[in-house]
């Protein structure tokens, strides 16, 4: 039987940034077709009368957007959000490299997959691109429980081969190795794909790079990830480690790593040159406003990297990120932003509610090369939705009850939203139960 969603639908199927808006269903229908896309979409009365037969799944009281999409996200560190007051060197050391250590253990690493899996959920994340464990087993339990929720995932083995703790550390050939076997289990497998991931330069050899592109010239269609100038002493440290390199850009670059399926984590500190080059090669960036805040990286130069066309997304970098929700990432976006200065002279880029639902949905799609498939709520697209519907009495019900227009309704969800108020999330059609 064919089923009719019915609702407040909000998405942007067209860049705010480049004179798009707001698309907006007050009273809408989507039909489901059987492969989990959208058939038709429009008037509720008008697709009920051609489909008088279809079940109804009513989502009316509050809004459904298109499901979000995180584009840096860790696996290894939802147990340990919130360790503030630390620089990110410092952080890692004391916080987050400890906790990876522990996924060694396959079974610890499957509660933390379970973990993750279900917080990414609740949260209203449907697409993500997660940096995995320095444990293949523990990678084969991340896509296995994704696999298992229904949810859209691109994830690898995170490798290092220096200054991190040792029992972190690879060779080239033994990643190589595992990449190629997690990749023949997983990369295309229903909703998962496989992508690359070298910590960052900081903990990379020339050699182990070499192998990234390997593994990436081996695995069609793979992906690539890494951080890019998050922190001016690690920016400072890779300098000192790669000589010859230009800026931190080209110690990737140089291996062939910057292309139009890699996503850099960060560039808080970007140089004009790697933002041309960035642009140029058609890589995006992922943006993860709170992770800097909390670790005191930095404002974020959105301005900059839009005027030199670069392509920028959201990402919640748990565990240094303070949660999952995208929404709460959009309005930090909006924050930093604010505090760069939006009028005559400021660094900052004037944002409004579409900019954050579009950097948390469609340019988070482009960023992962789905754009044709998910980011928003069109015929042909897959059915991938988030009802974000408040609690009755609670702050945000009673703030969208006296919106003026669904646009500043949408304004409100980001400014108070959390995984609270998410009542239901569909991948493709299905809703997603993670429990």
């Amino acid at each position: 039987m064919s089923r009719l969603f019915r609702g407040t639908f909000l998405d942007t199927p067209t860049d705010p940034f480049t004179g798009g808006g707001l698309r907006v269903e007050s009273d809408g229908a989507l039909l489901a077709a059987d492969d989990g896309t959208v058939a038709d979409r429009g008037d509720w009365a008008r697709l009920r009368a051609a489909h008088p037969d279809a079940e109804v799944v009513d989502l009316r009281g509050g809004v459904v957007l298109p499901g979000l999409v995180d584009t840096h996200v860790h696996f290894p560190q939802v147990r340990v959000i919130g360790a503030l007051g630390m620089p990110l060197l410092d952080w890692l050391e004391h916080c987050a490299l400890p906790e990876e250590a522990r996924l060694v253990d396959t079974t610890y690493a499957e509660g933390v997959a379970r973990d993750v899996v279900s917080g990414l959920v609740a949260a209203g994340t449907t697409t993500a691109l997660v940096f995995g464990s320095h444990f293949a087993g523990a990678v084969d339990a991340f896509f296995a429980e994704a696999d298992r929720v229904g949810l859209r995932v691109t994830s690898g083995l995170v490798v290092s081969d220096r200054t991190v703790r040792e029992d972190l550390r690879t060779t080239p050939g033994r990643a190589l190795e595992e990449g190629l076997a997690l990749a023949g289990r997983w990369h295309g497998l229903r909703r998962s794909r496989y992508a690359v991931i070298p910590r960052f330069s900081l903990s990379c050899s020339d050699a182990l790079l070499a192998a990234c592109a390997d593994l990436m010239a081996q695995v069609p269609g793979a992906w690539f990830t890494s951080h890019l100038n998050e922190n001016v002493v690690e920016i400072d440290t890779v300098r000192t480690l790669f000589v010859d390199a230009e800026h931190y850009l080209d110690t990737y670059a140089a291996h062939g790593l910057v292309g139009p399926r890699s996503v850099f984590a960060h560039n808080v500190h970007a140089t004009g040159p790697e933002l041309w080059a960035l642009a140029a090669a058609g890589a995006s960036v992922a943006h993860c406003p709170t992770s800097n805040a909390a670790l005191g990286s930095g404002l974020f130069p959105l301005r900059a990297h839009l005027d030199h066309g670069v392509r920028v997304a959201l990402g919640s970098d748990v565990g240094a990120g303070t949660g999952f929700s995208l929404l709460k990432e959009g309005l930090q976006a909006y924050f930093v932003q604010q505090l760069l200065g939006t009028g005559p002279g400021g660094a900052g880029m004037p944002l409004a509610a579409p900019h954050l639902l579009h950097l948390a949905t469609t340019a988070g799609a482009a960023a992962l090369g789905l754009e044709d498939e998910v980011g928003q709520l069109s015929v042909g697209h897959q059915l991938d939705a988030v009802w974000v519907r408040p609690p009755d009495g609670s702050t945000l019900d009673v703030a969208l009850r006296h919106a003026a227009s669904p646009e500043d309704a949408l304004a409100k969800v980001f400014a108070l939203a959390g995984p609270a108020d998410v009542a239901g999330v569909w991948v493709g059609g299905d809703r997603l139960t993670p429990a």
